[in-house]
């Protein structure tokens, strides 16, 4: 049987082990290292096992992810979230759908300390919704607009998903976080309109509320000033090549901390907590990062990937119609799967194809994570929707899924302009400094 025909039956059993509740990061271990003591003899395939396990806990590059959730955890603890939508809400909240603005606009603002979706969406929920519910607003709008916030957290840097990306695809941790900066701006402003929308079709889905002084107005920015510093300097300092991701990481965890002192929040009893949260997150992870890696070494055994892109190039088809057979196929996926588990999945034969056919990497995991993202806010799973679901269970799922289906809408026209416009996600990577 040739290597070829051995690959896709891997791939297959690794479908169905998924399906059959086994933990992604074991399915493709399992399926990593059996299918390389196939391919390759029973002695080279279980060495993997070691060396990929061992490799992911050394390894000096992987240290951003442990760091980078410590941050996003201590800042959920800190309440760095209301500080945000407090500051916005005495800016934007007194116009009609101002509420939803805000809470978009300090989703996008915590994704920037906090770099996953359902934490971002359910921190700034605790907020925001109270509020948004005592001011009159229908939950169909507050709950969407949430939703699609969340999502924020996995495009705006430091993200965990282009973290991971980067890491499966050997690509810069730091140009891939800078590359999301435009494109996380222009979404959530896309977000913004949409809100504006819906409240000009149905005015009683966002009442407007009391008018801030502007005294009220400049004494807020004291709330939001540590966290915006905080922001310019991690990304500044990637930006400029100051930092290495890594050193950015922690010096954004520092800066957490600081800024908790500051504020008077930080105790030993939420210090803990996000340590102990933080540990079994990375704990994680690093198990779905080394499975990946097994079933990558395992993919190139078969050739299938350099097979696949051969094909692709070889026949008289479009590469930009396969890109977008290739999107609709991870628009698809995303409806079923979360985006970590796509990502390590479909990353070690996805990517050296769309790459071999001329695709700038940087660009494309912009446009592959976002696709995966509008997945993450539909049905049947829609995984952001179901951890907001959790926070409020007073709530019925359709009303959060009704609800995101105009912020979906937002993200396709997003998705849409970032591929005809490439340089909305390379142009502030392209001026990096080389550092």
């Amino acid at each position: 049987m040739s290597p070829q025909y051995i690959g896709i039956i891997g791939i297959v059993i690794l479908f169905v082990l998924i399906f059959l509740n086994l933990p992604v990061g074991i399915a493709l271990g399992v399926v990593g290292v059996v299918g390389a003591c196939v391919l390759s003899g029973v002695e080279p395939g279980l060495s993997l096992l070691g060396v990929h396990y061992f490799n992911s806990a050394v390894t000096y590059m992987y240290s951003v992810i442990p760091l980078f959730i410590a941050m996003g955890l201590l800042a959920s603890e800190i309440r760095l979230s209301s500080d945000a939508f407090y500051t916005l809400n005495k800016w934007i909240g007194h116009a009609r759908g101002g509420l939803a603005m805000a809470t978009t606009t300090a989703c996008g603002g915590f994704a920037a300390v906090s770099g996953d979706a359902i934490s971002t969406s359910t921190t700034v929920a605790s907020v925001a919704l109270p509020n948004m519910r005592k001011a009159g607003y229908e939950d169909v709008l507050s709950l969407g607009c949430l939703a699609a916030g969340g999502n924020l957290g996995f495009l705006i840097p430091p993200s965990a998903a282009f973290i991971i990306y980067a890491i499966l695809t050997e690509q810069s941790i730091g140009m891939l976080f800078i590359s999301g900066i435009l494109p996380g701006i222009l979404l959530t402003a896309l977000f913004m309109l949409t809100i504006w929308i819906i409240c000009r079709i149905h005015p009683e889905y966002g009442p407007p509320t009391s008018v801030s002084t502007w005294k009220e107005r400049i004494k807020s920015l004291k709330h939001s000033i540590g966290v915006a510093l905080l922001i310019v300097l991690v990304l500044g300092g990637i930006y400029s090549g100051i930092f290495t991701p890594c050193e950015a990481a922690g010096i954004g965890v520092f800066g957490v901390f600081v800024l908790g002192l500051a504020y008077r929040r930080v105790s030993l009893t939420r210090l803990s907590f996000a340590l102990h949260e933080a540990l079994k997150l990375t704990g994680k992870i690093f198990i779905l990062i080394s499975g990946a890696m097994l079933f990558s070494k395992f993919l190139v055994l078969t050739q299938i990937p350099f097979a696949l892109s051969d094909l692709l190039i070889t026949a008289d088809i479009s590469p930009f119609f396969i890109l977008v057979i290739m999107l609709l196929l991870y628009i698809l996926i995303g409806f079923i799967m979360d985006i970590f588990s796509i990502i390590l999945i479909t990353s070690p034969i996805m990517h050296p194809v769309l790459v071999k056919l001329g695709f700038d990497p940087v660009w494309l995991a912009v446009i592959i994570v976002m696709t995966i993202l509008m997945g993450q806010i539909s049905p049947p799973v829609g995984i952001v929707v179901y951890g907001l679901k959790a926070y409020v269970p007073d709530v019925s799922i359709s009303t959060i899924f009704i609800g995101a289906f105009p912020f979906l809408l937002a993200m396709f026209l997003c998705l849409t302009l970032i591929i005809l416009f490439p340089q909305i996600a390379l142009f502030l990577p392209n001026l990096m400094s080389p550092g």
